[in-house]
């Protein structure tokens, strides 16, 4: 009946359901409060307001977070009748990113929830700001007001400063890992070149951490602080700028690995899960090297043409797009994935515009780059073939290799079945005496395996080692990898305890 229908009021809903507003109560939705409160500075930095951001994790798991912005404004608010700063920590969905004459024209806040969510997820909070001349208090519990904005005294700073303390009935826990806020801290500062962001741990007295983050390169400083140990194919990142209605920032780095990172920013927001910016980039860099190699004569005539991961192995890339607030659309609160249309064509454009021009400048480096996908082209066609034959069970020549060296289990069930690597024949006739025949098998492997990180995919293939594994486990490799085909329920590497076990 009607009255079994609730209707929760205000912050109520977001202590009845946190996980809605910030993702889980798991340290995960810990450390997001915290950035709640850093993003609405960095919102301050991004509208060239503020220069410095200090947090400090206190004893007792207190958050404090200040800034040198504009502060908060302290005046009544015309609709609530209460000064605008309780208004935006205790009304969800008040904030000044909504568009119109909003005092943001870019933001990474969009649903005017983050500051009142953290307040009414703490145990207790209170803000100081500083503006128009004066220095105010107010303070909370659990997201209610237990002291009316008032003024302490005169002050000619200005900026915000908020200290919480998380409600540990909602959390799971309270303890904060500083090297997950340095990271991501580390990162803001990467992306908006000249800020400084500075965070302290001052909850051990023996071991107190600082870190200060302030980076004038932006992203060719992001892009060189993530390759800094690896072997690159061009000395300095390339670096595409574009201003205009969403503008777009990327910094490129091929080296000589064979994985791909590529991370994707909207308003300093880390979209994990990419989107329209990420399908544009991925696009237009295909693009690229593709009508680059078949214009210089690398793809003749009957050749396929590269694959995205043919293109990007070895990549390393940021992309960091500002998107004013009309246009924004996330899919989903917690923002990892961006939905806007216009950020595919806009990425894919310059993309294309600019790496097509630094191919034409740059002979050397475009060949090596096309070098390094023509191989992993050949290996991704290798892979696909050898994986058919396994399919249309071609592999008469393979299963008699390896009717020598596997014992295999009597069982068929792939659910239960363990399959032990062990080093060398000795080892393999002991693991065969203390198996259980029903549902372990084994399989001896001799001499040193190829280190497969290192080595280019035509060698790892020449080696018979890697060959039978693959085989013998039945799902494929690397891209063409599918866990459903694995043959084993566990794969168990047993080696010796001595130098070459340890390899």
């Amino acid at each position: 009946n009607a009255e079994q229908i609730q209707v929760l009021e205000g912050l109520e809903a977001v202590r009845k359901r946190p996980g809605m507003y910030i993702g889980s109560v798991s340290i995960r939705g810990l450390h997001h409060l915290v950035y709640e409160i850093v993003d609405n500075c960095v919102d301050e930095a991004l509208a060239g307001y503020c220069t410095h951001i200090h947090i400090i994790i206190e004893k007792g798991n207190i958050i404090s977070v200040e800034d040198d912005g504009r502060g908060i404004p302290v005046d009544i608010h015309p609709k609530t009748h209460i000064s605008a700063a309780e208004t935006v920590y205790t009304v969800l969905h008040a904030g000044g990113k909504f568009g119109g004459d909003s005092g943001y024209k870019v933001s990474g806040g969009l649903h005017g929830v983050g500051a009142s969510v953290v307040n009414a997820l703490s145990e207790w909070a209170e803000v100081t700001i500083q503006r128009d001349g004066g220095i105010y208090e107010m303070k909370f519990q659990r997201g209610k007001t237990t002291e009316k904005l008032t003024r302490l005294g005169d002050s000619k700073k200005t900026g915000t400063k908020v200290r919480f303390l998380a409600d540990s009935t909602i959390f799971e826990t309270l303890e904060y890992d500083f090297g997950t806020l340095e990271e991501r801290f580390r990162e803001i500062a990467f992306l908006n070149k000249g800020l400084h962001i500075t965070i302290e741990d001052q909850r051990n007295d023996e071991n107190l951490k600082k870190s200060e983050f302030c980076f004038e390169g932006g992203l060719i400083s992001f892009v060189e602080f993530l390759n800094q140990n690896k072997e690159k194919i061009h000395p300095t990142p390339i670096y595409i700028e574009k201003d205009g209605e969403v503008p777009v920032e990327i910094a490129l780095q091929y080296t000589t690995a064979y994985t791909e990172n590529i991370y994707t920013f909207v308003n300093n927001i880390n979209t994990i899960e990419g989107g329209t910016h990420l399908e544009g980039f991925k696009r237009g860099i295909t693009k690229v090297f593709n009508d680059y190699a078949k214009k210089n004569g690398y793809l003749k005539g009957k050749d396929t043409s590269f694959d995205g991961s043919d293109v990007r192995e070895g990549l390393t890339a940021i992309i960091s797009l500002k998107i004013p607030e009309n246009l924004l659309q996330f899919e989903g609160q917690t923002k990892s994935k961006l939905g806007t249309p216009q950020a595919r064509t806009v990425v894919e454009s310059i993309v294309t515009e600019k790496m097509t021009f630094f191919l034409e400048e740059n002979k050397k480096v475009a060949e090596d780059i096309i070098d390094k996908s023509l191989k992993s082209k050949l290996a991704r066609e290798a892979a696909r073939k050898a994986r058919e034959e396994v399919r249309k069970g071609k592999t008469k020549k393979k299963e008699q290799l390896l009717s020598d060296k596997l014992t295999p289990a009597s069982g068929k069930d792939k659910t239960k079945n363990e399959l032990f690597l062990v080093e060398g024949e000795s080892a393999g006739g002991s693991a065969k005496g203390g198996r259980d025949r029903k549902f372990q098998a084994i399989l001896p492997l001799r001499g040193k395996v190829i280190n497969t990180e290192k080595a280019n995919l035509d060698d790892i293939f020449k080696n018979e080692e890697i060959n039978t594994m693959i085989y013998t486990i039945g799902a494929g490799y690397g891209p063409n990898f599918e866990i459903e085909d694995c043959k084993y329920d566990k794969v168990i590497i047993m080696s010796d305890a001595d130098e070459d076990g340890g390899h």
